[in-house]
């Protein structure tokens, strides 16, 4: 549980930031173009929103595994994405090469660890007592 509060930090803090100050924020972020800017302030809302979702699953971890594994598994998709960008045009400042490493290595592994412990979790689970009528 510590592990999945740190990590819905990090899109939280990054995304507020994000939102707030826009593309300078980031490592090598200087002024760019309206559209880019704009471009960039949407997606940090959804990066944002993503560790909101996270942090809310931790309340009720096993109903709401398939939240917590959607979001990790679309971070790990857009990690390919930063790797199509190394591709084009080279590597990033490097946070995000941490970041690209994080996402295609660290992520997948959490998303297994996740569902093993949710499914152990399961197992060991009491099984639920019927409900008597009352009289």
């Amino acid at each position: 549980m510590v592990v999945l509060a740190a990590l819905g930090t990090v899109p939280v803090v990054s995304g507020l930031a994000g939102l707030l100050i826009g593309p300078a924020f980031i490592p090598g972020g200087t002024s760019t173009p309206v559209s880019v800017d704009n471009n960039y302030r949407f997606i940090d809302a959804y990066w944002l929103a993503a560790g909101v979702a996270i942090w809310w699953s931790l309340f009720r971890l096993e109903e709401r595994a398939i939240v917590t594994r959607a979001i990790l598994v679309i971070a790990v998709v857009g990690g390919f994405g930063r790797l199509m960008s190394v591709l084009a045009v080279g590597w990033p400042t490097p946070v995000f090469g941490t970041a690209l490493v994080l996402e295609l290595v660290a992520l997948p592994l959490v998303v297994w660890w996740h569902a093993r412990v949710v499914r152990a979790a399961g197992r060991h689970r009491e099984p639920a007592t019927e409900a008597q009528p009352v009289k």
